[in-house]
């Protein structure tokens, strides 16, 4: 009898994994091993022949290297998806902007008629729909390094974008992290193909691990306003997004008219209102140094309050004193575990002030302003150390900033 577990606990994937194999294979009593119902949960690995692993459960564990070793079968809801999908797949990945790359071009097929979906790290799990699947239908999935690293699959349109040292809190080194990665063009065939950012080495790397057609994309391909989402950087996203549109035969006037109508995603570089002429953006998403020096790019006529911090994940804020000394930034305002090391690494070139946590960031923004300028809150860290997620970071950053009286 084949006994199956469910590693990692019933988060977003596992519930999807859960409800599909009930559907699919109701003979399957999949068992849960999750750190909260047992702390000793890695110990029971050899009681199964098949482990499903979720994001959340790390590959470079002891206890599953020693499992693998026994032979023990490892897969992943990710790894069944692509098992059973049909049609198209594209896969998207990067250190950031894969999300709102992947939404970006899911807009874009949307409106050229296609039957498109969404689905990946970007939120919900593809085994959600992948029964709903045809031969014509086109999967986009936004693919995270945990999602790729035991990947046994690549998407026929593989894209690359930005990648820079990530996670590191995570895998042992960069290299590791880079490996992870690879796995979305690690199985492609000579028929298939992958896009890559221009002028990223790390990008051009792992595409070269691809048998496939490689097409190097140019970041900013794009009239400056043909996006309703602030940022070169969000540019870029579009411009990887409207390439590869173009390749699968979507005309220029469909592609710039959807790319119009795009709002992005929440808690990136989204506007939640304007007070007294100050206007207040929240980039919760933001959780490397590099995406806080982009927002702060963004706008580069604007004077602005920078609010930072949150918990480190092993980052170089080296990146952020640099990328901020061309900018018009007022004071920093930095809170949370990391407030220490970032503040010692930017206090040199803008000036800085620590506080207490977000509610006191934002009251300490306030009472500095004046019309004209922006409030920016790119975190450049986790959220781990005070929220829940980077989700629960920016709903408490909406409902504090909403409170403010005009």
């Amino acid at each position: 009898m084949q006994k199956v577990a469910i590693l990692g606990g019933l988060g977003i994937e596992g519930r999807a994994l859960q409800k599909y194999l009930k559907k699919t294979r109701p003979d399957l009593k999949p068992v849960i091993l999750d750190r909260q119902l047992d702390p000793n949960y890695l110990s029971r690995l050899r009681e199964f022949n098949l482990i499903y692993r979720t994001p959340g459960v790390l590959c470079n564990l002891p206890e599953i290297r020693k499992a693998i070793r026994a032979g023990i079968k490892f897969s992943s809801p990710m790894n069944l998806f692509f098992e059973k999908a049909r049609g198209m797949i594209i896969g998207i990945t990067g250190s950031k902007g894969k999300g709102t790359t992947a939404q970006i071009l899911y807009e874009i097929l949307k409106s050229a008629g296609k039957d498109v979906y969404l689905g990946g790290n970007i939120g919900n799990s593809p085994l959600e729909f992948v029964d709903k699947l045809t031969g014509d239908s086109i999967t986009v999935l936004e693919l995270s390094n945990l999602q790729l690293w035991d990947i046994r699959h690549s998407p026929h349109i593989a894209v690359i974008l930005d990648v820079f040292p990530e996670h590191l809190d995570w895998h042992r080194s960069f290299q590791e992290y880079i490996q992870s990665k690879t796995g979305i063009v690690k199985y492609q065939h000579k028929g298939d193909l992958i896009f890559y950012m221009a002028g990223n080495k790390f990008s051009k790397k792992i595409a070269n691990k691809s048998k496939g057609k490689k097409v190097e994309v140019e970041p900013h391909s794009l009239p400056k306003r043909s996006l309703m989402i602030p940022g070169k950087h969000n540019l870029k996203n579009a411009s990887m997004a409207a390439a590869v549109c173009s390749h699968l035969g979507i005309g220029p006037d469909t592609i710039l008219h959807a790319l119009s109508k795009t709002k992005g995603l929440p808690y990136r570089l989204q506007k939640v209102r304007d007070v007294s002429g100050v206007t207040y953006y929240n980039d919760s998403a933001s959780t490397a140094p590099e995406t806080a020096v982009a927002a702060a790019k963004a706008f580069p006529k604007d004077p602005k309050i920078l609010l930072l911090g949150g918990r480190d994940k092993n980052s170089d804020y080296s990146v952020l004193e640099r990328g901020l000394r061309e900018e018009k930034i007022k004071l920093a305002i930095i809170f949370g575990a990391s407030k220490e090391k970032i503040n010692t690494a930017i206090k040199r070139t803008v000036k800085t002030k620590l506080a207490k946590d977000l509610p006191d960031a934002v009251e300490t923004a306030r009472k500095i302003t004046k019309s004209g300028d922006v409030i920016l809150f790119s975190p450049g860290a986790t959220s781990l150390d005070m929220f829940k997620n980077y989700k629960d970071r920016g709903q408490q950053f909406d409902k504090i900033v909403k409170k403010i009286k005009d």
